[in-house]
């Protein structure tokens, strides 16, 4: 059974000043929220000072929609999952486009479903 689907999205090379403007990634919320029908009910927003990044986190009737900046490397990642089923957003245009990213790569996971789960390895063995 599986109880909704989660999307990890990384994006490396992005432009640094896009990547510490709080605006620029709100509207990237805006833009996912708005073509998938998703609907807010909260927000926490943090601008890291001086030359630091943004961390945005939009609890969702569905569930949410995370992001956290680095500019210093050029990276954004994204996480939203989503309890309903739900389209697939076009995260590689839109984040060229609005972050400068040169390379986007986006992991789908259906959760609920034990045939998909994946096991991580540390140094100790399996996790």
């Amino acid at each position: 059974m599986i109880v909704g689907t989660e999307w990890l999205i990384e994006a490396s090379g992005c432009n640094a000043d896009s990547l510490r403007d709080e605006s620029v990634i709100r509207g990237v919320f805006s833009a996912v929220m708005s073509d998938l029908g998703l609907r807010s009910v909260g927000s926490v927003w943090h601008k890291f000072p001086g030359e630091g990044g943004v961390t945005g986190l939009v609890a969702l009737t569905e569930s949410h929609l995370a992001c956290h900046t680095y500019p210093e490397h050029g990276t954004a990642t994204f996480n939203l999952y989503c309890c309903r089923t739900r389209p697939e957003w076009d995260w590689e245009p839109e984040l060229r486009t609005r972050l400068g990213a040169e390379v986007v790569s986006v992991t789908r996971i259906e959760r609920g479903d034990q045939e998909t789960h994946v096991r991580f390895e540390t140094a100790g063995g399996e996790v």
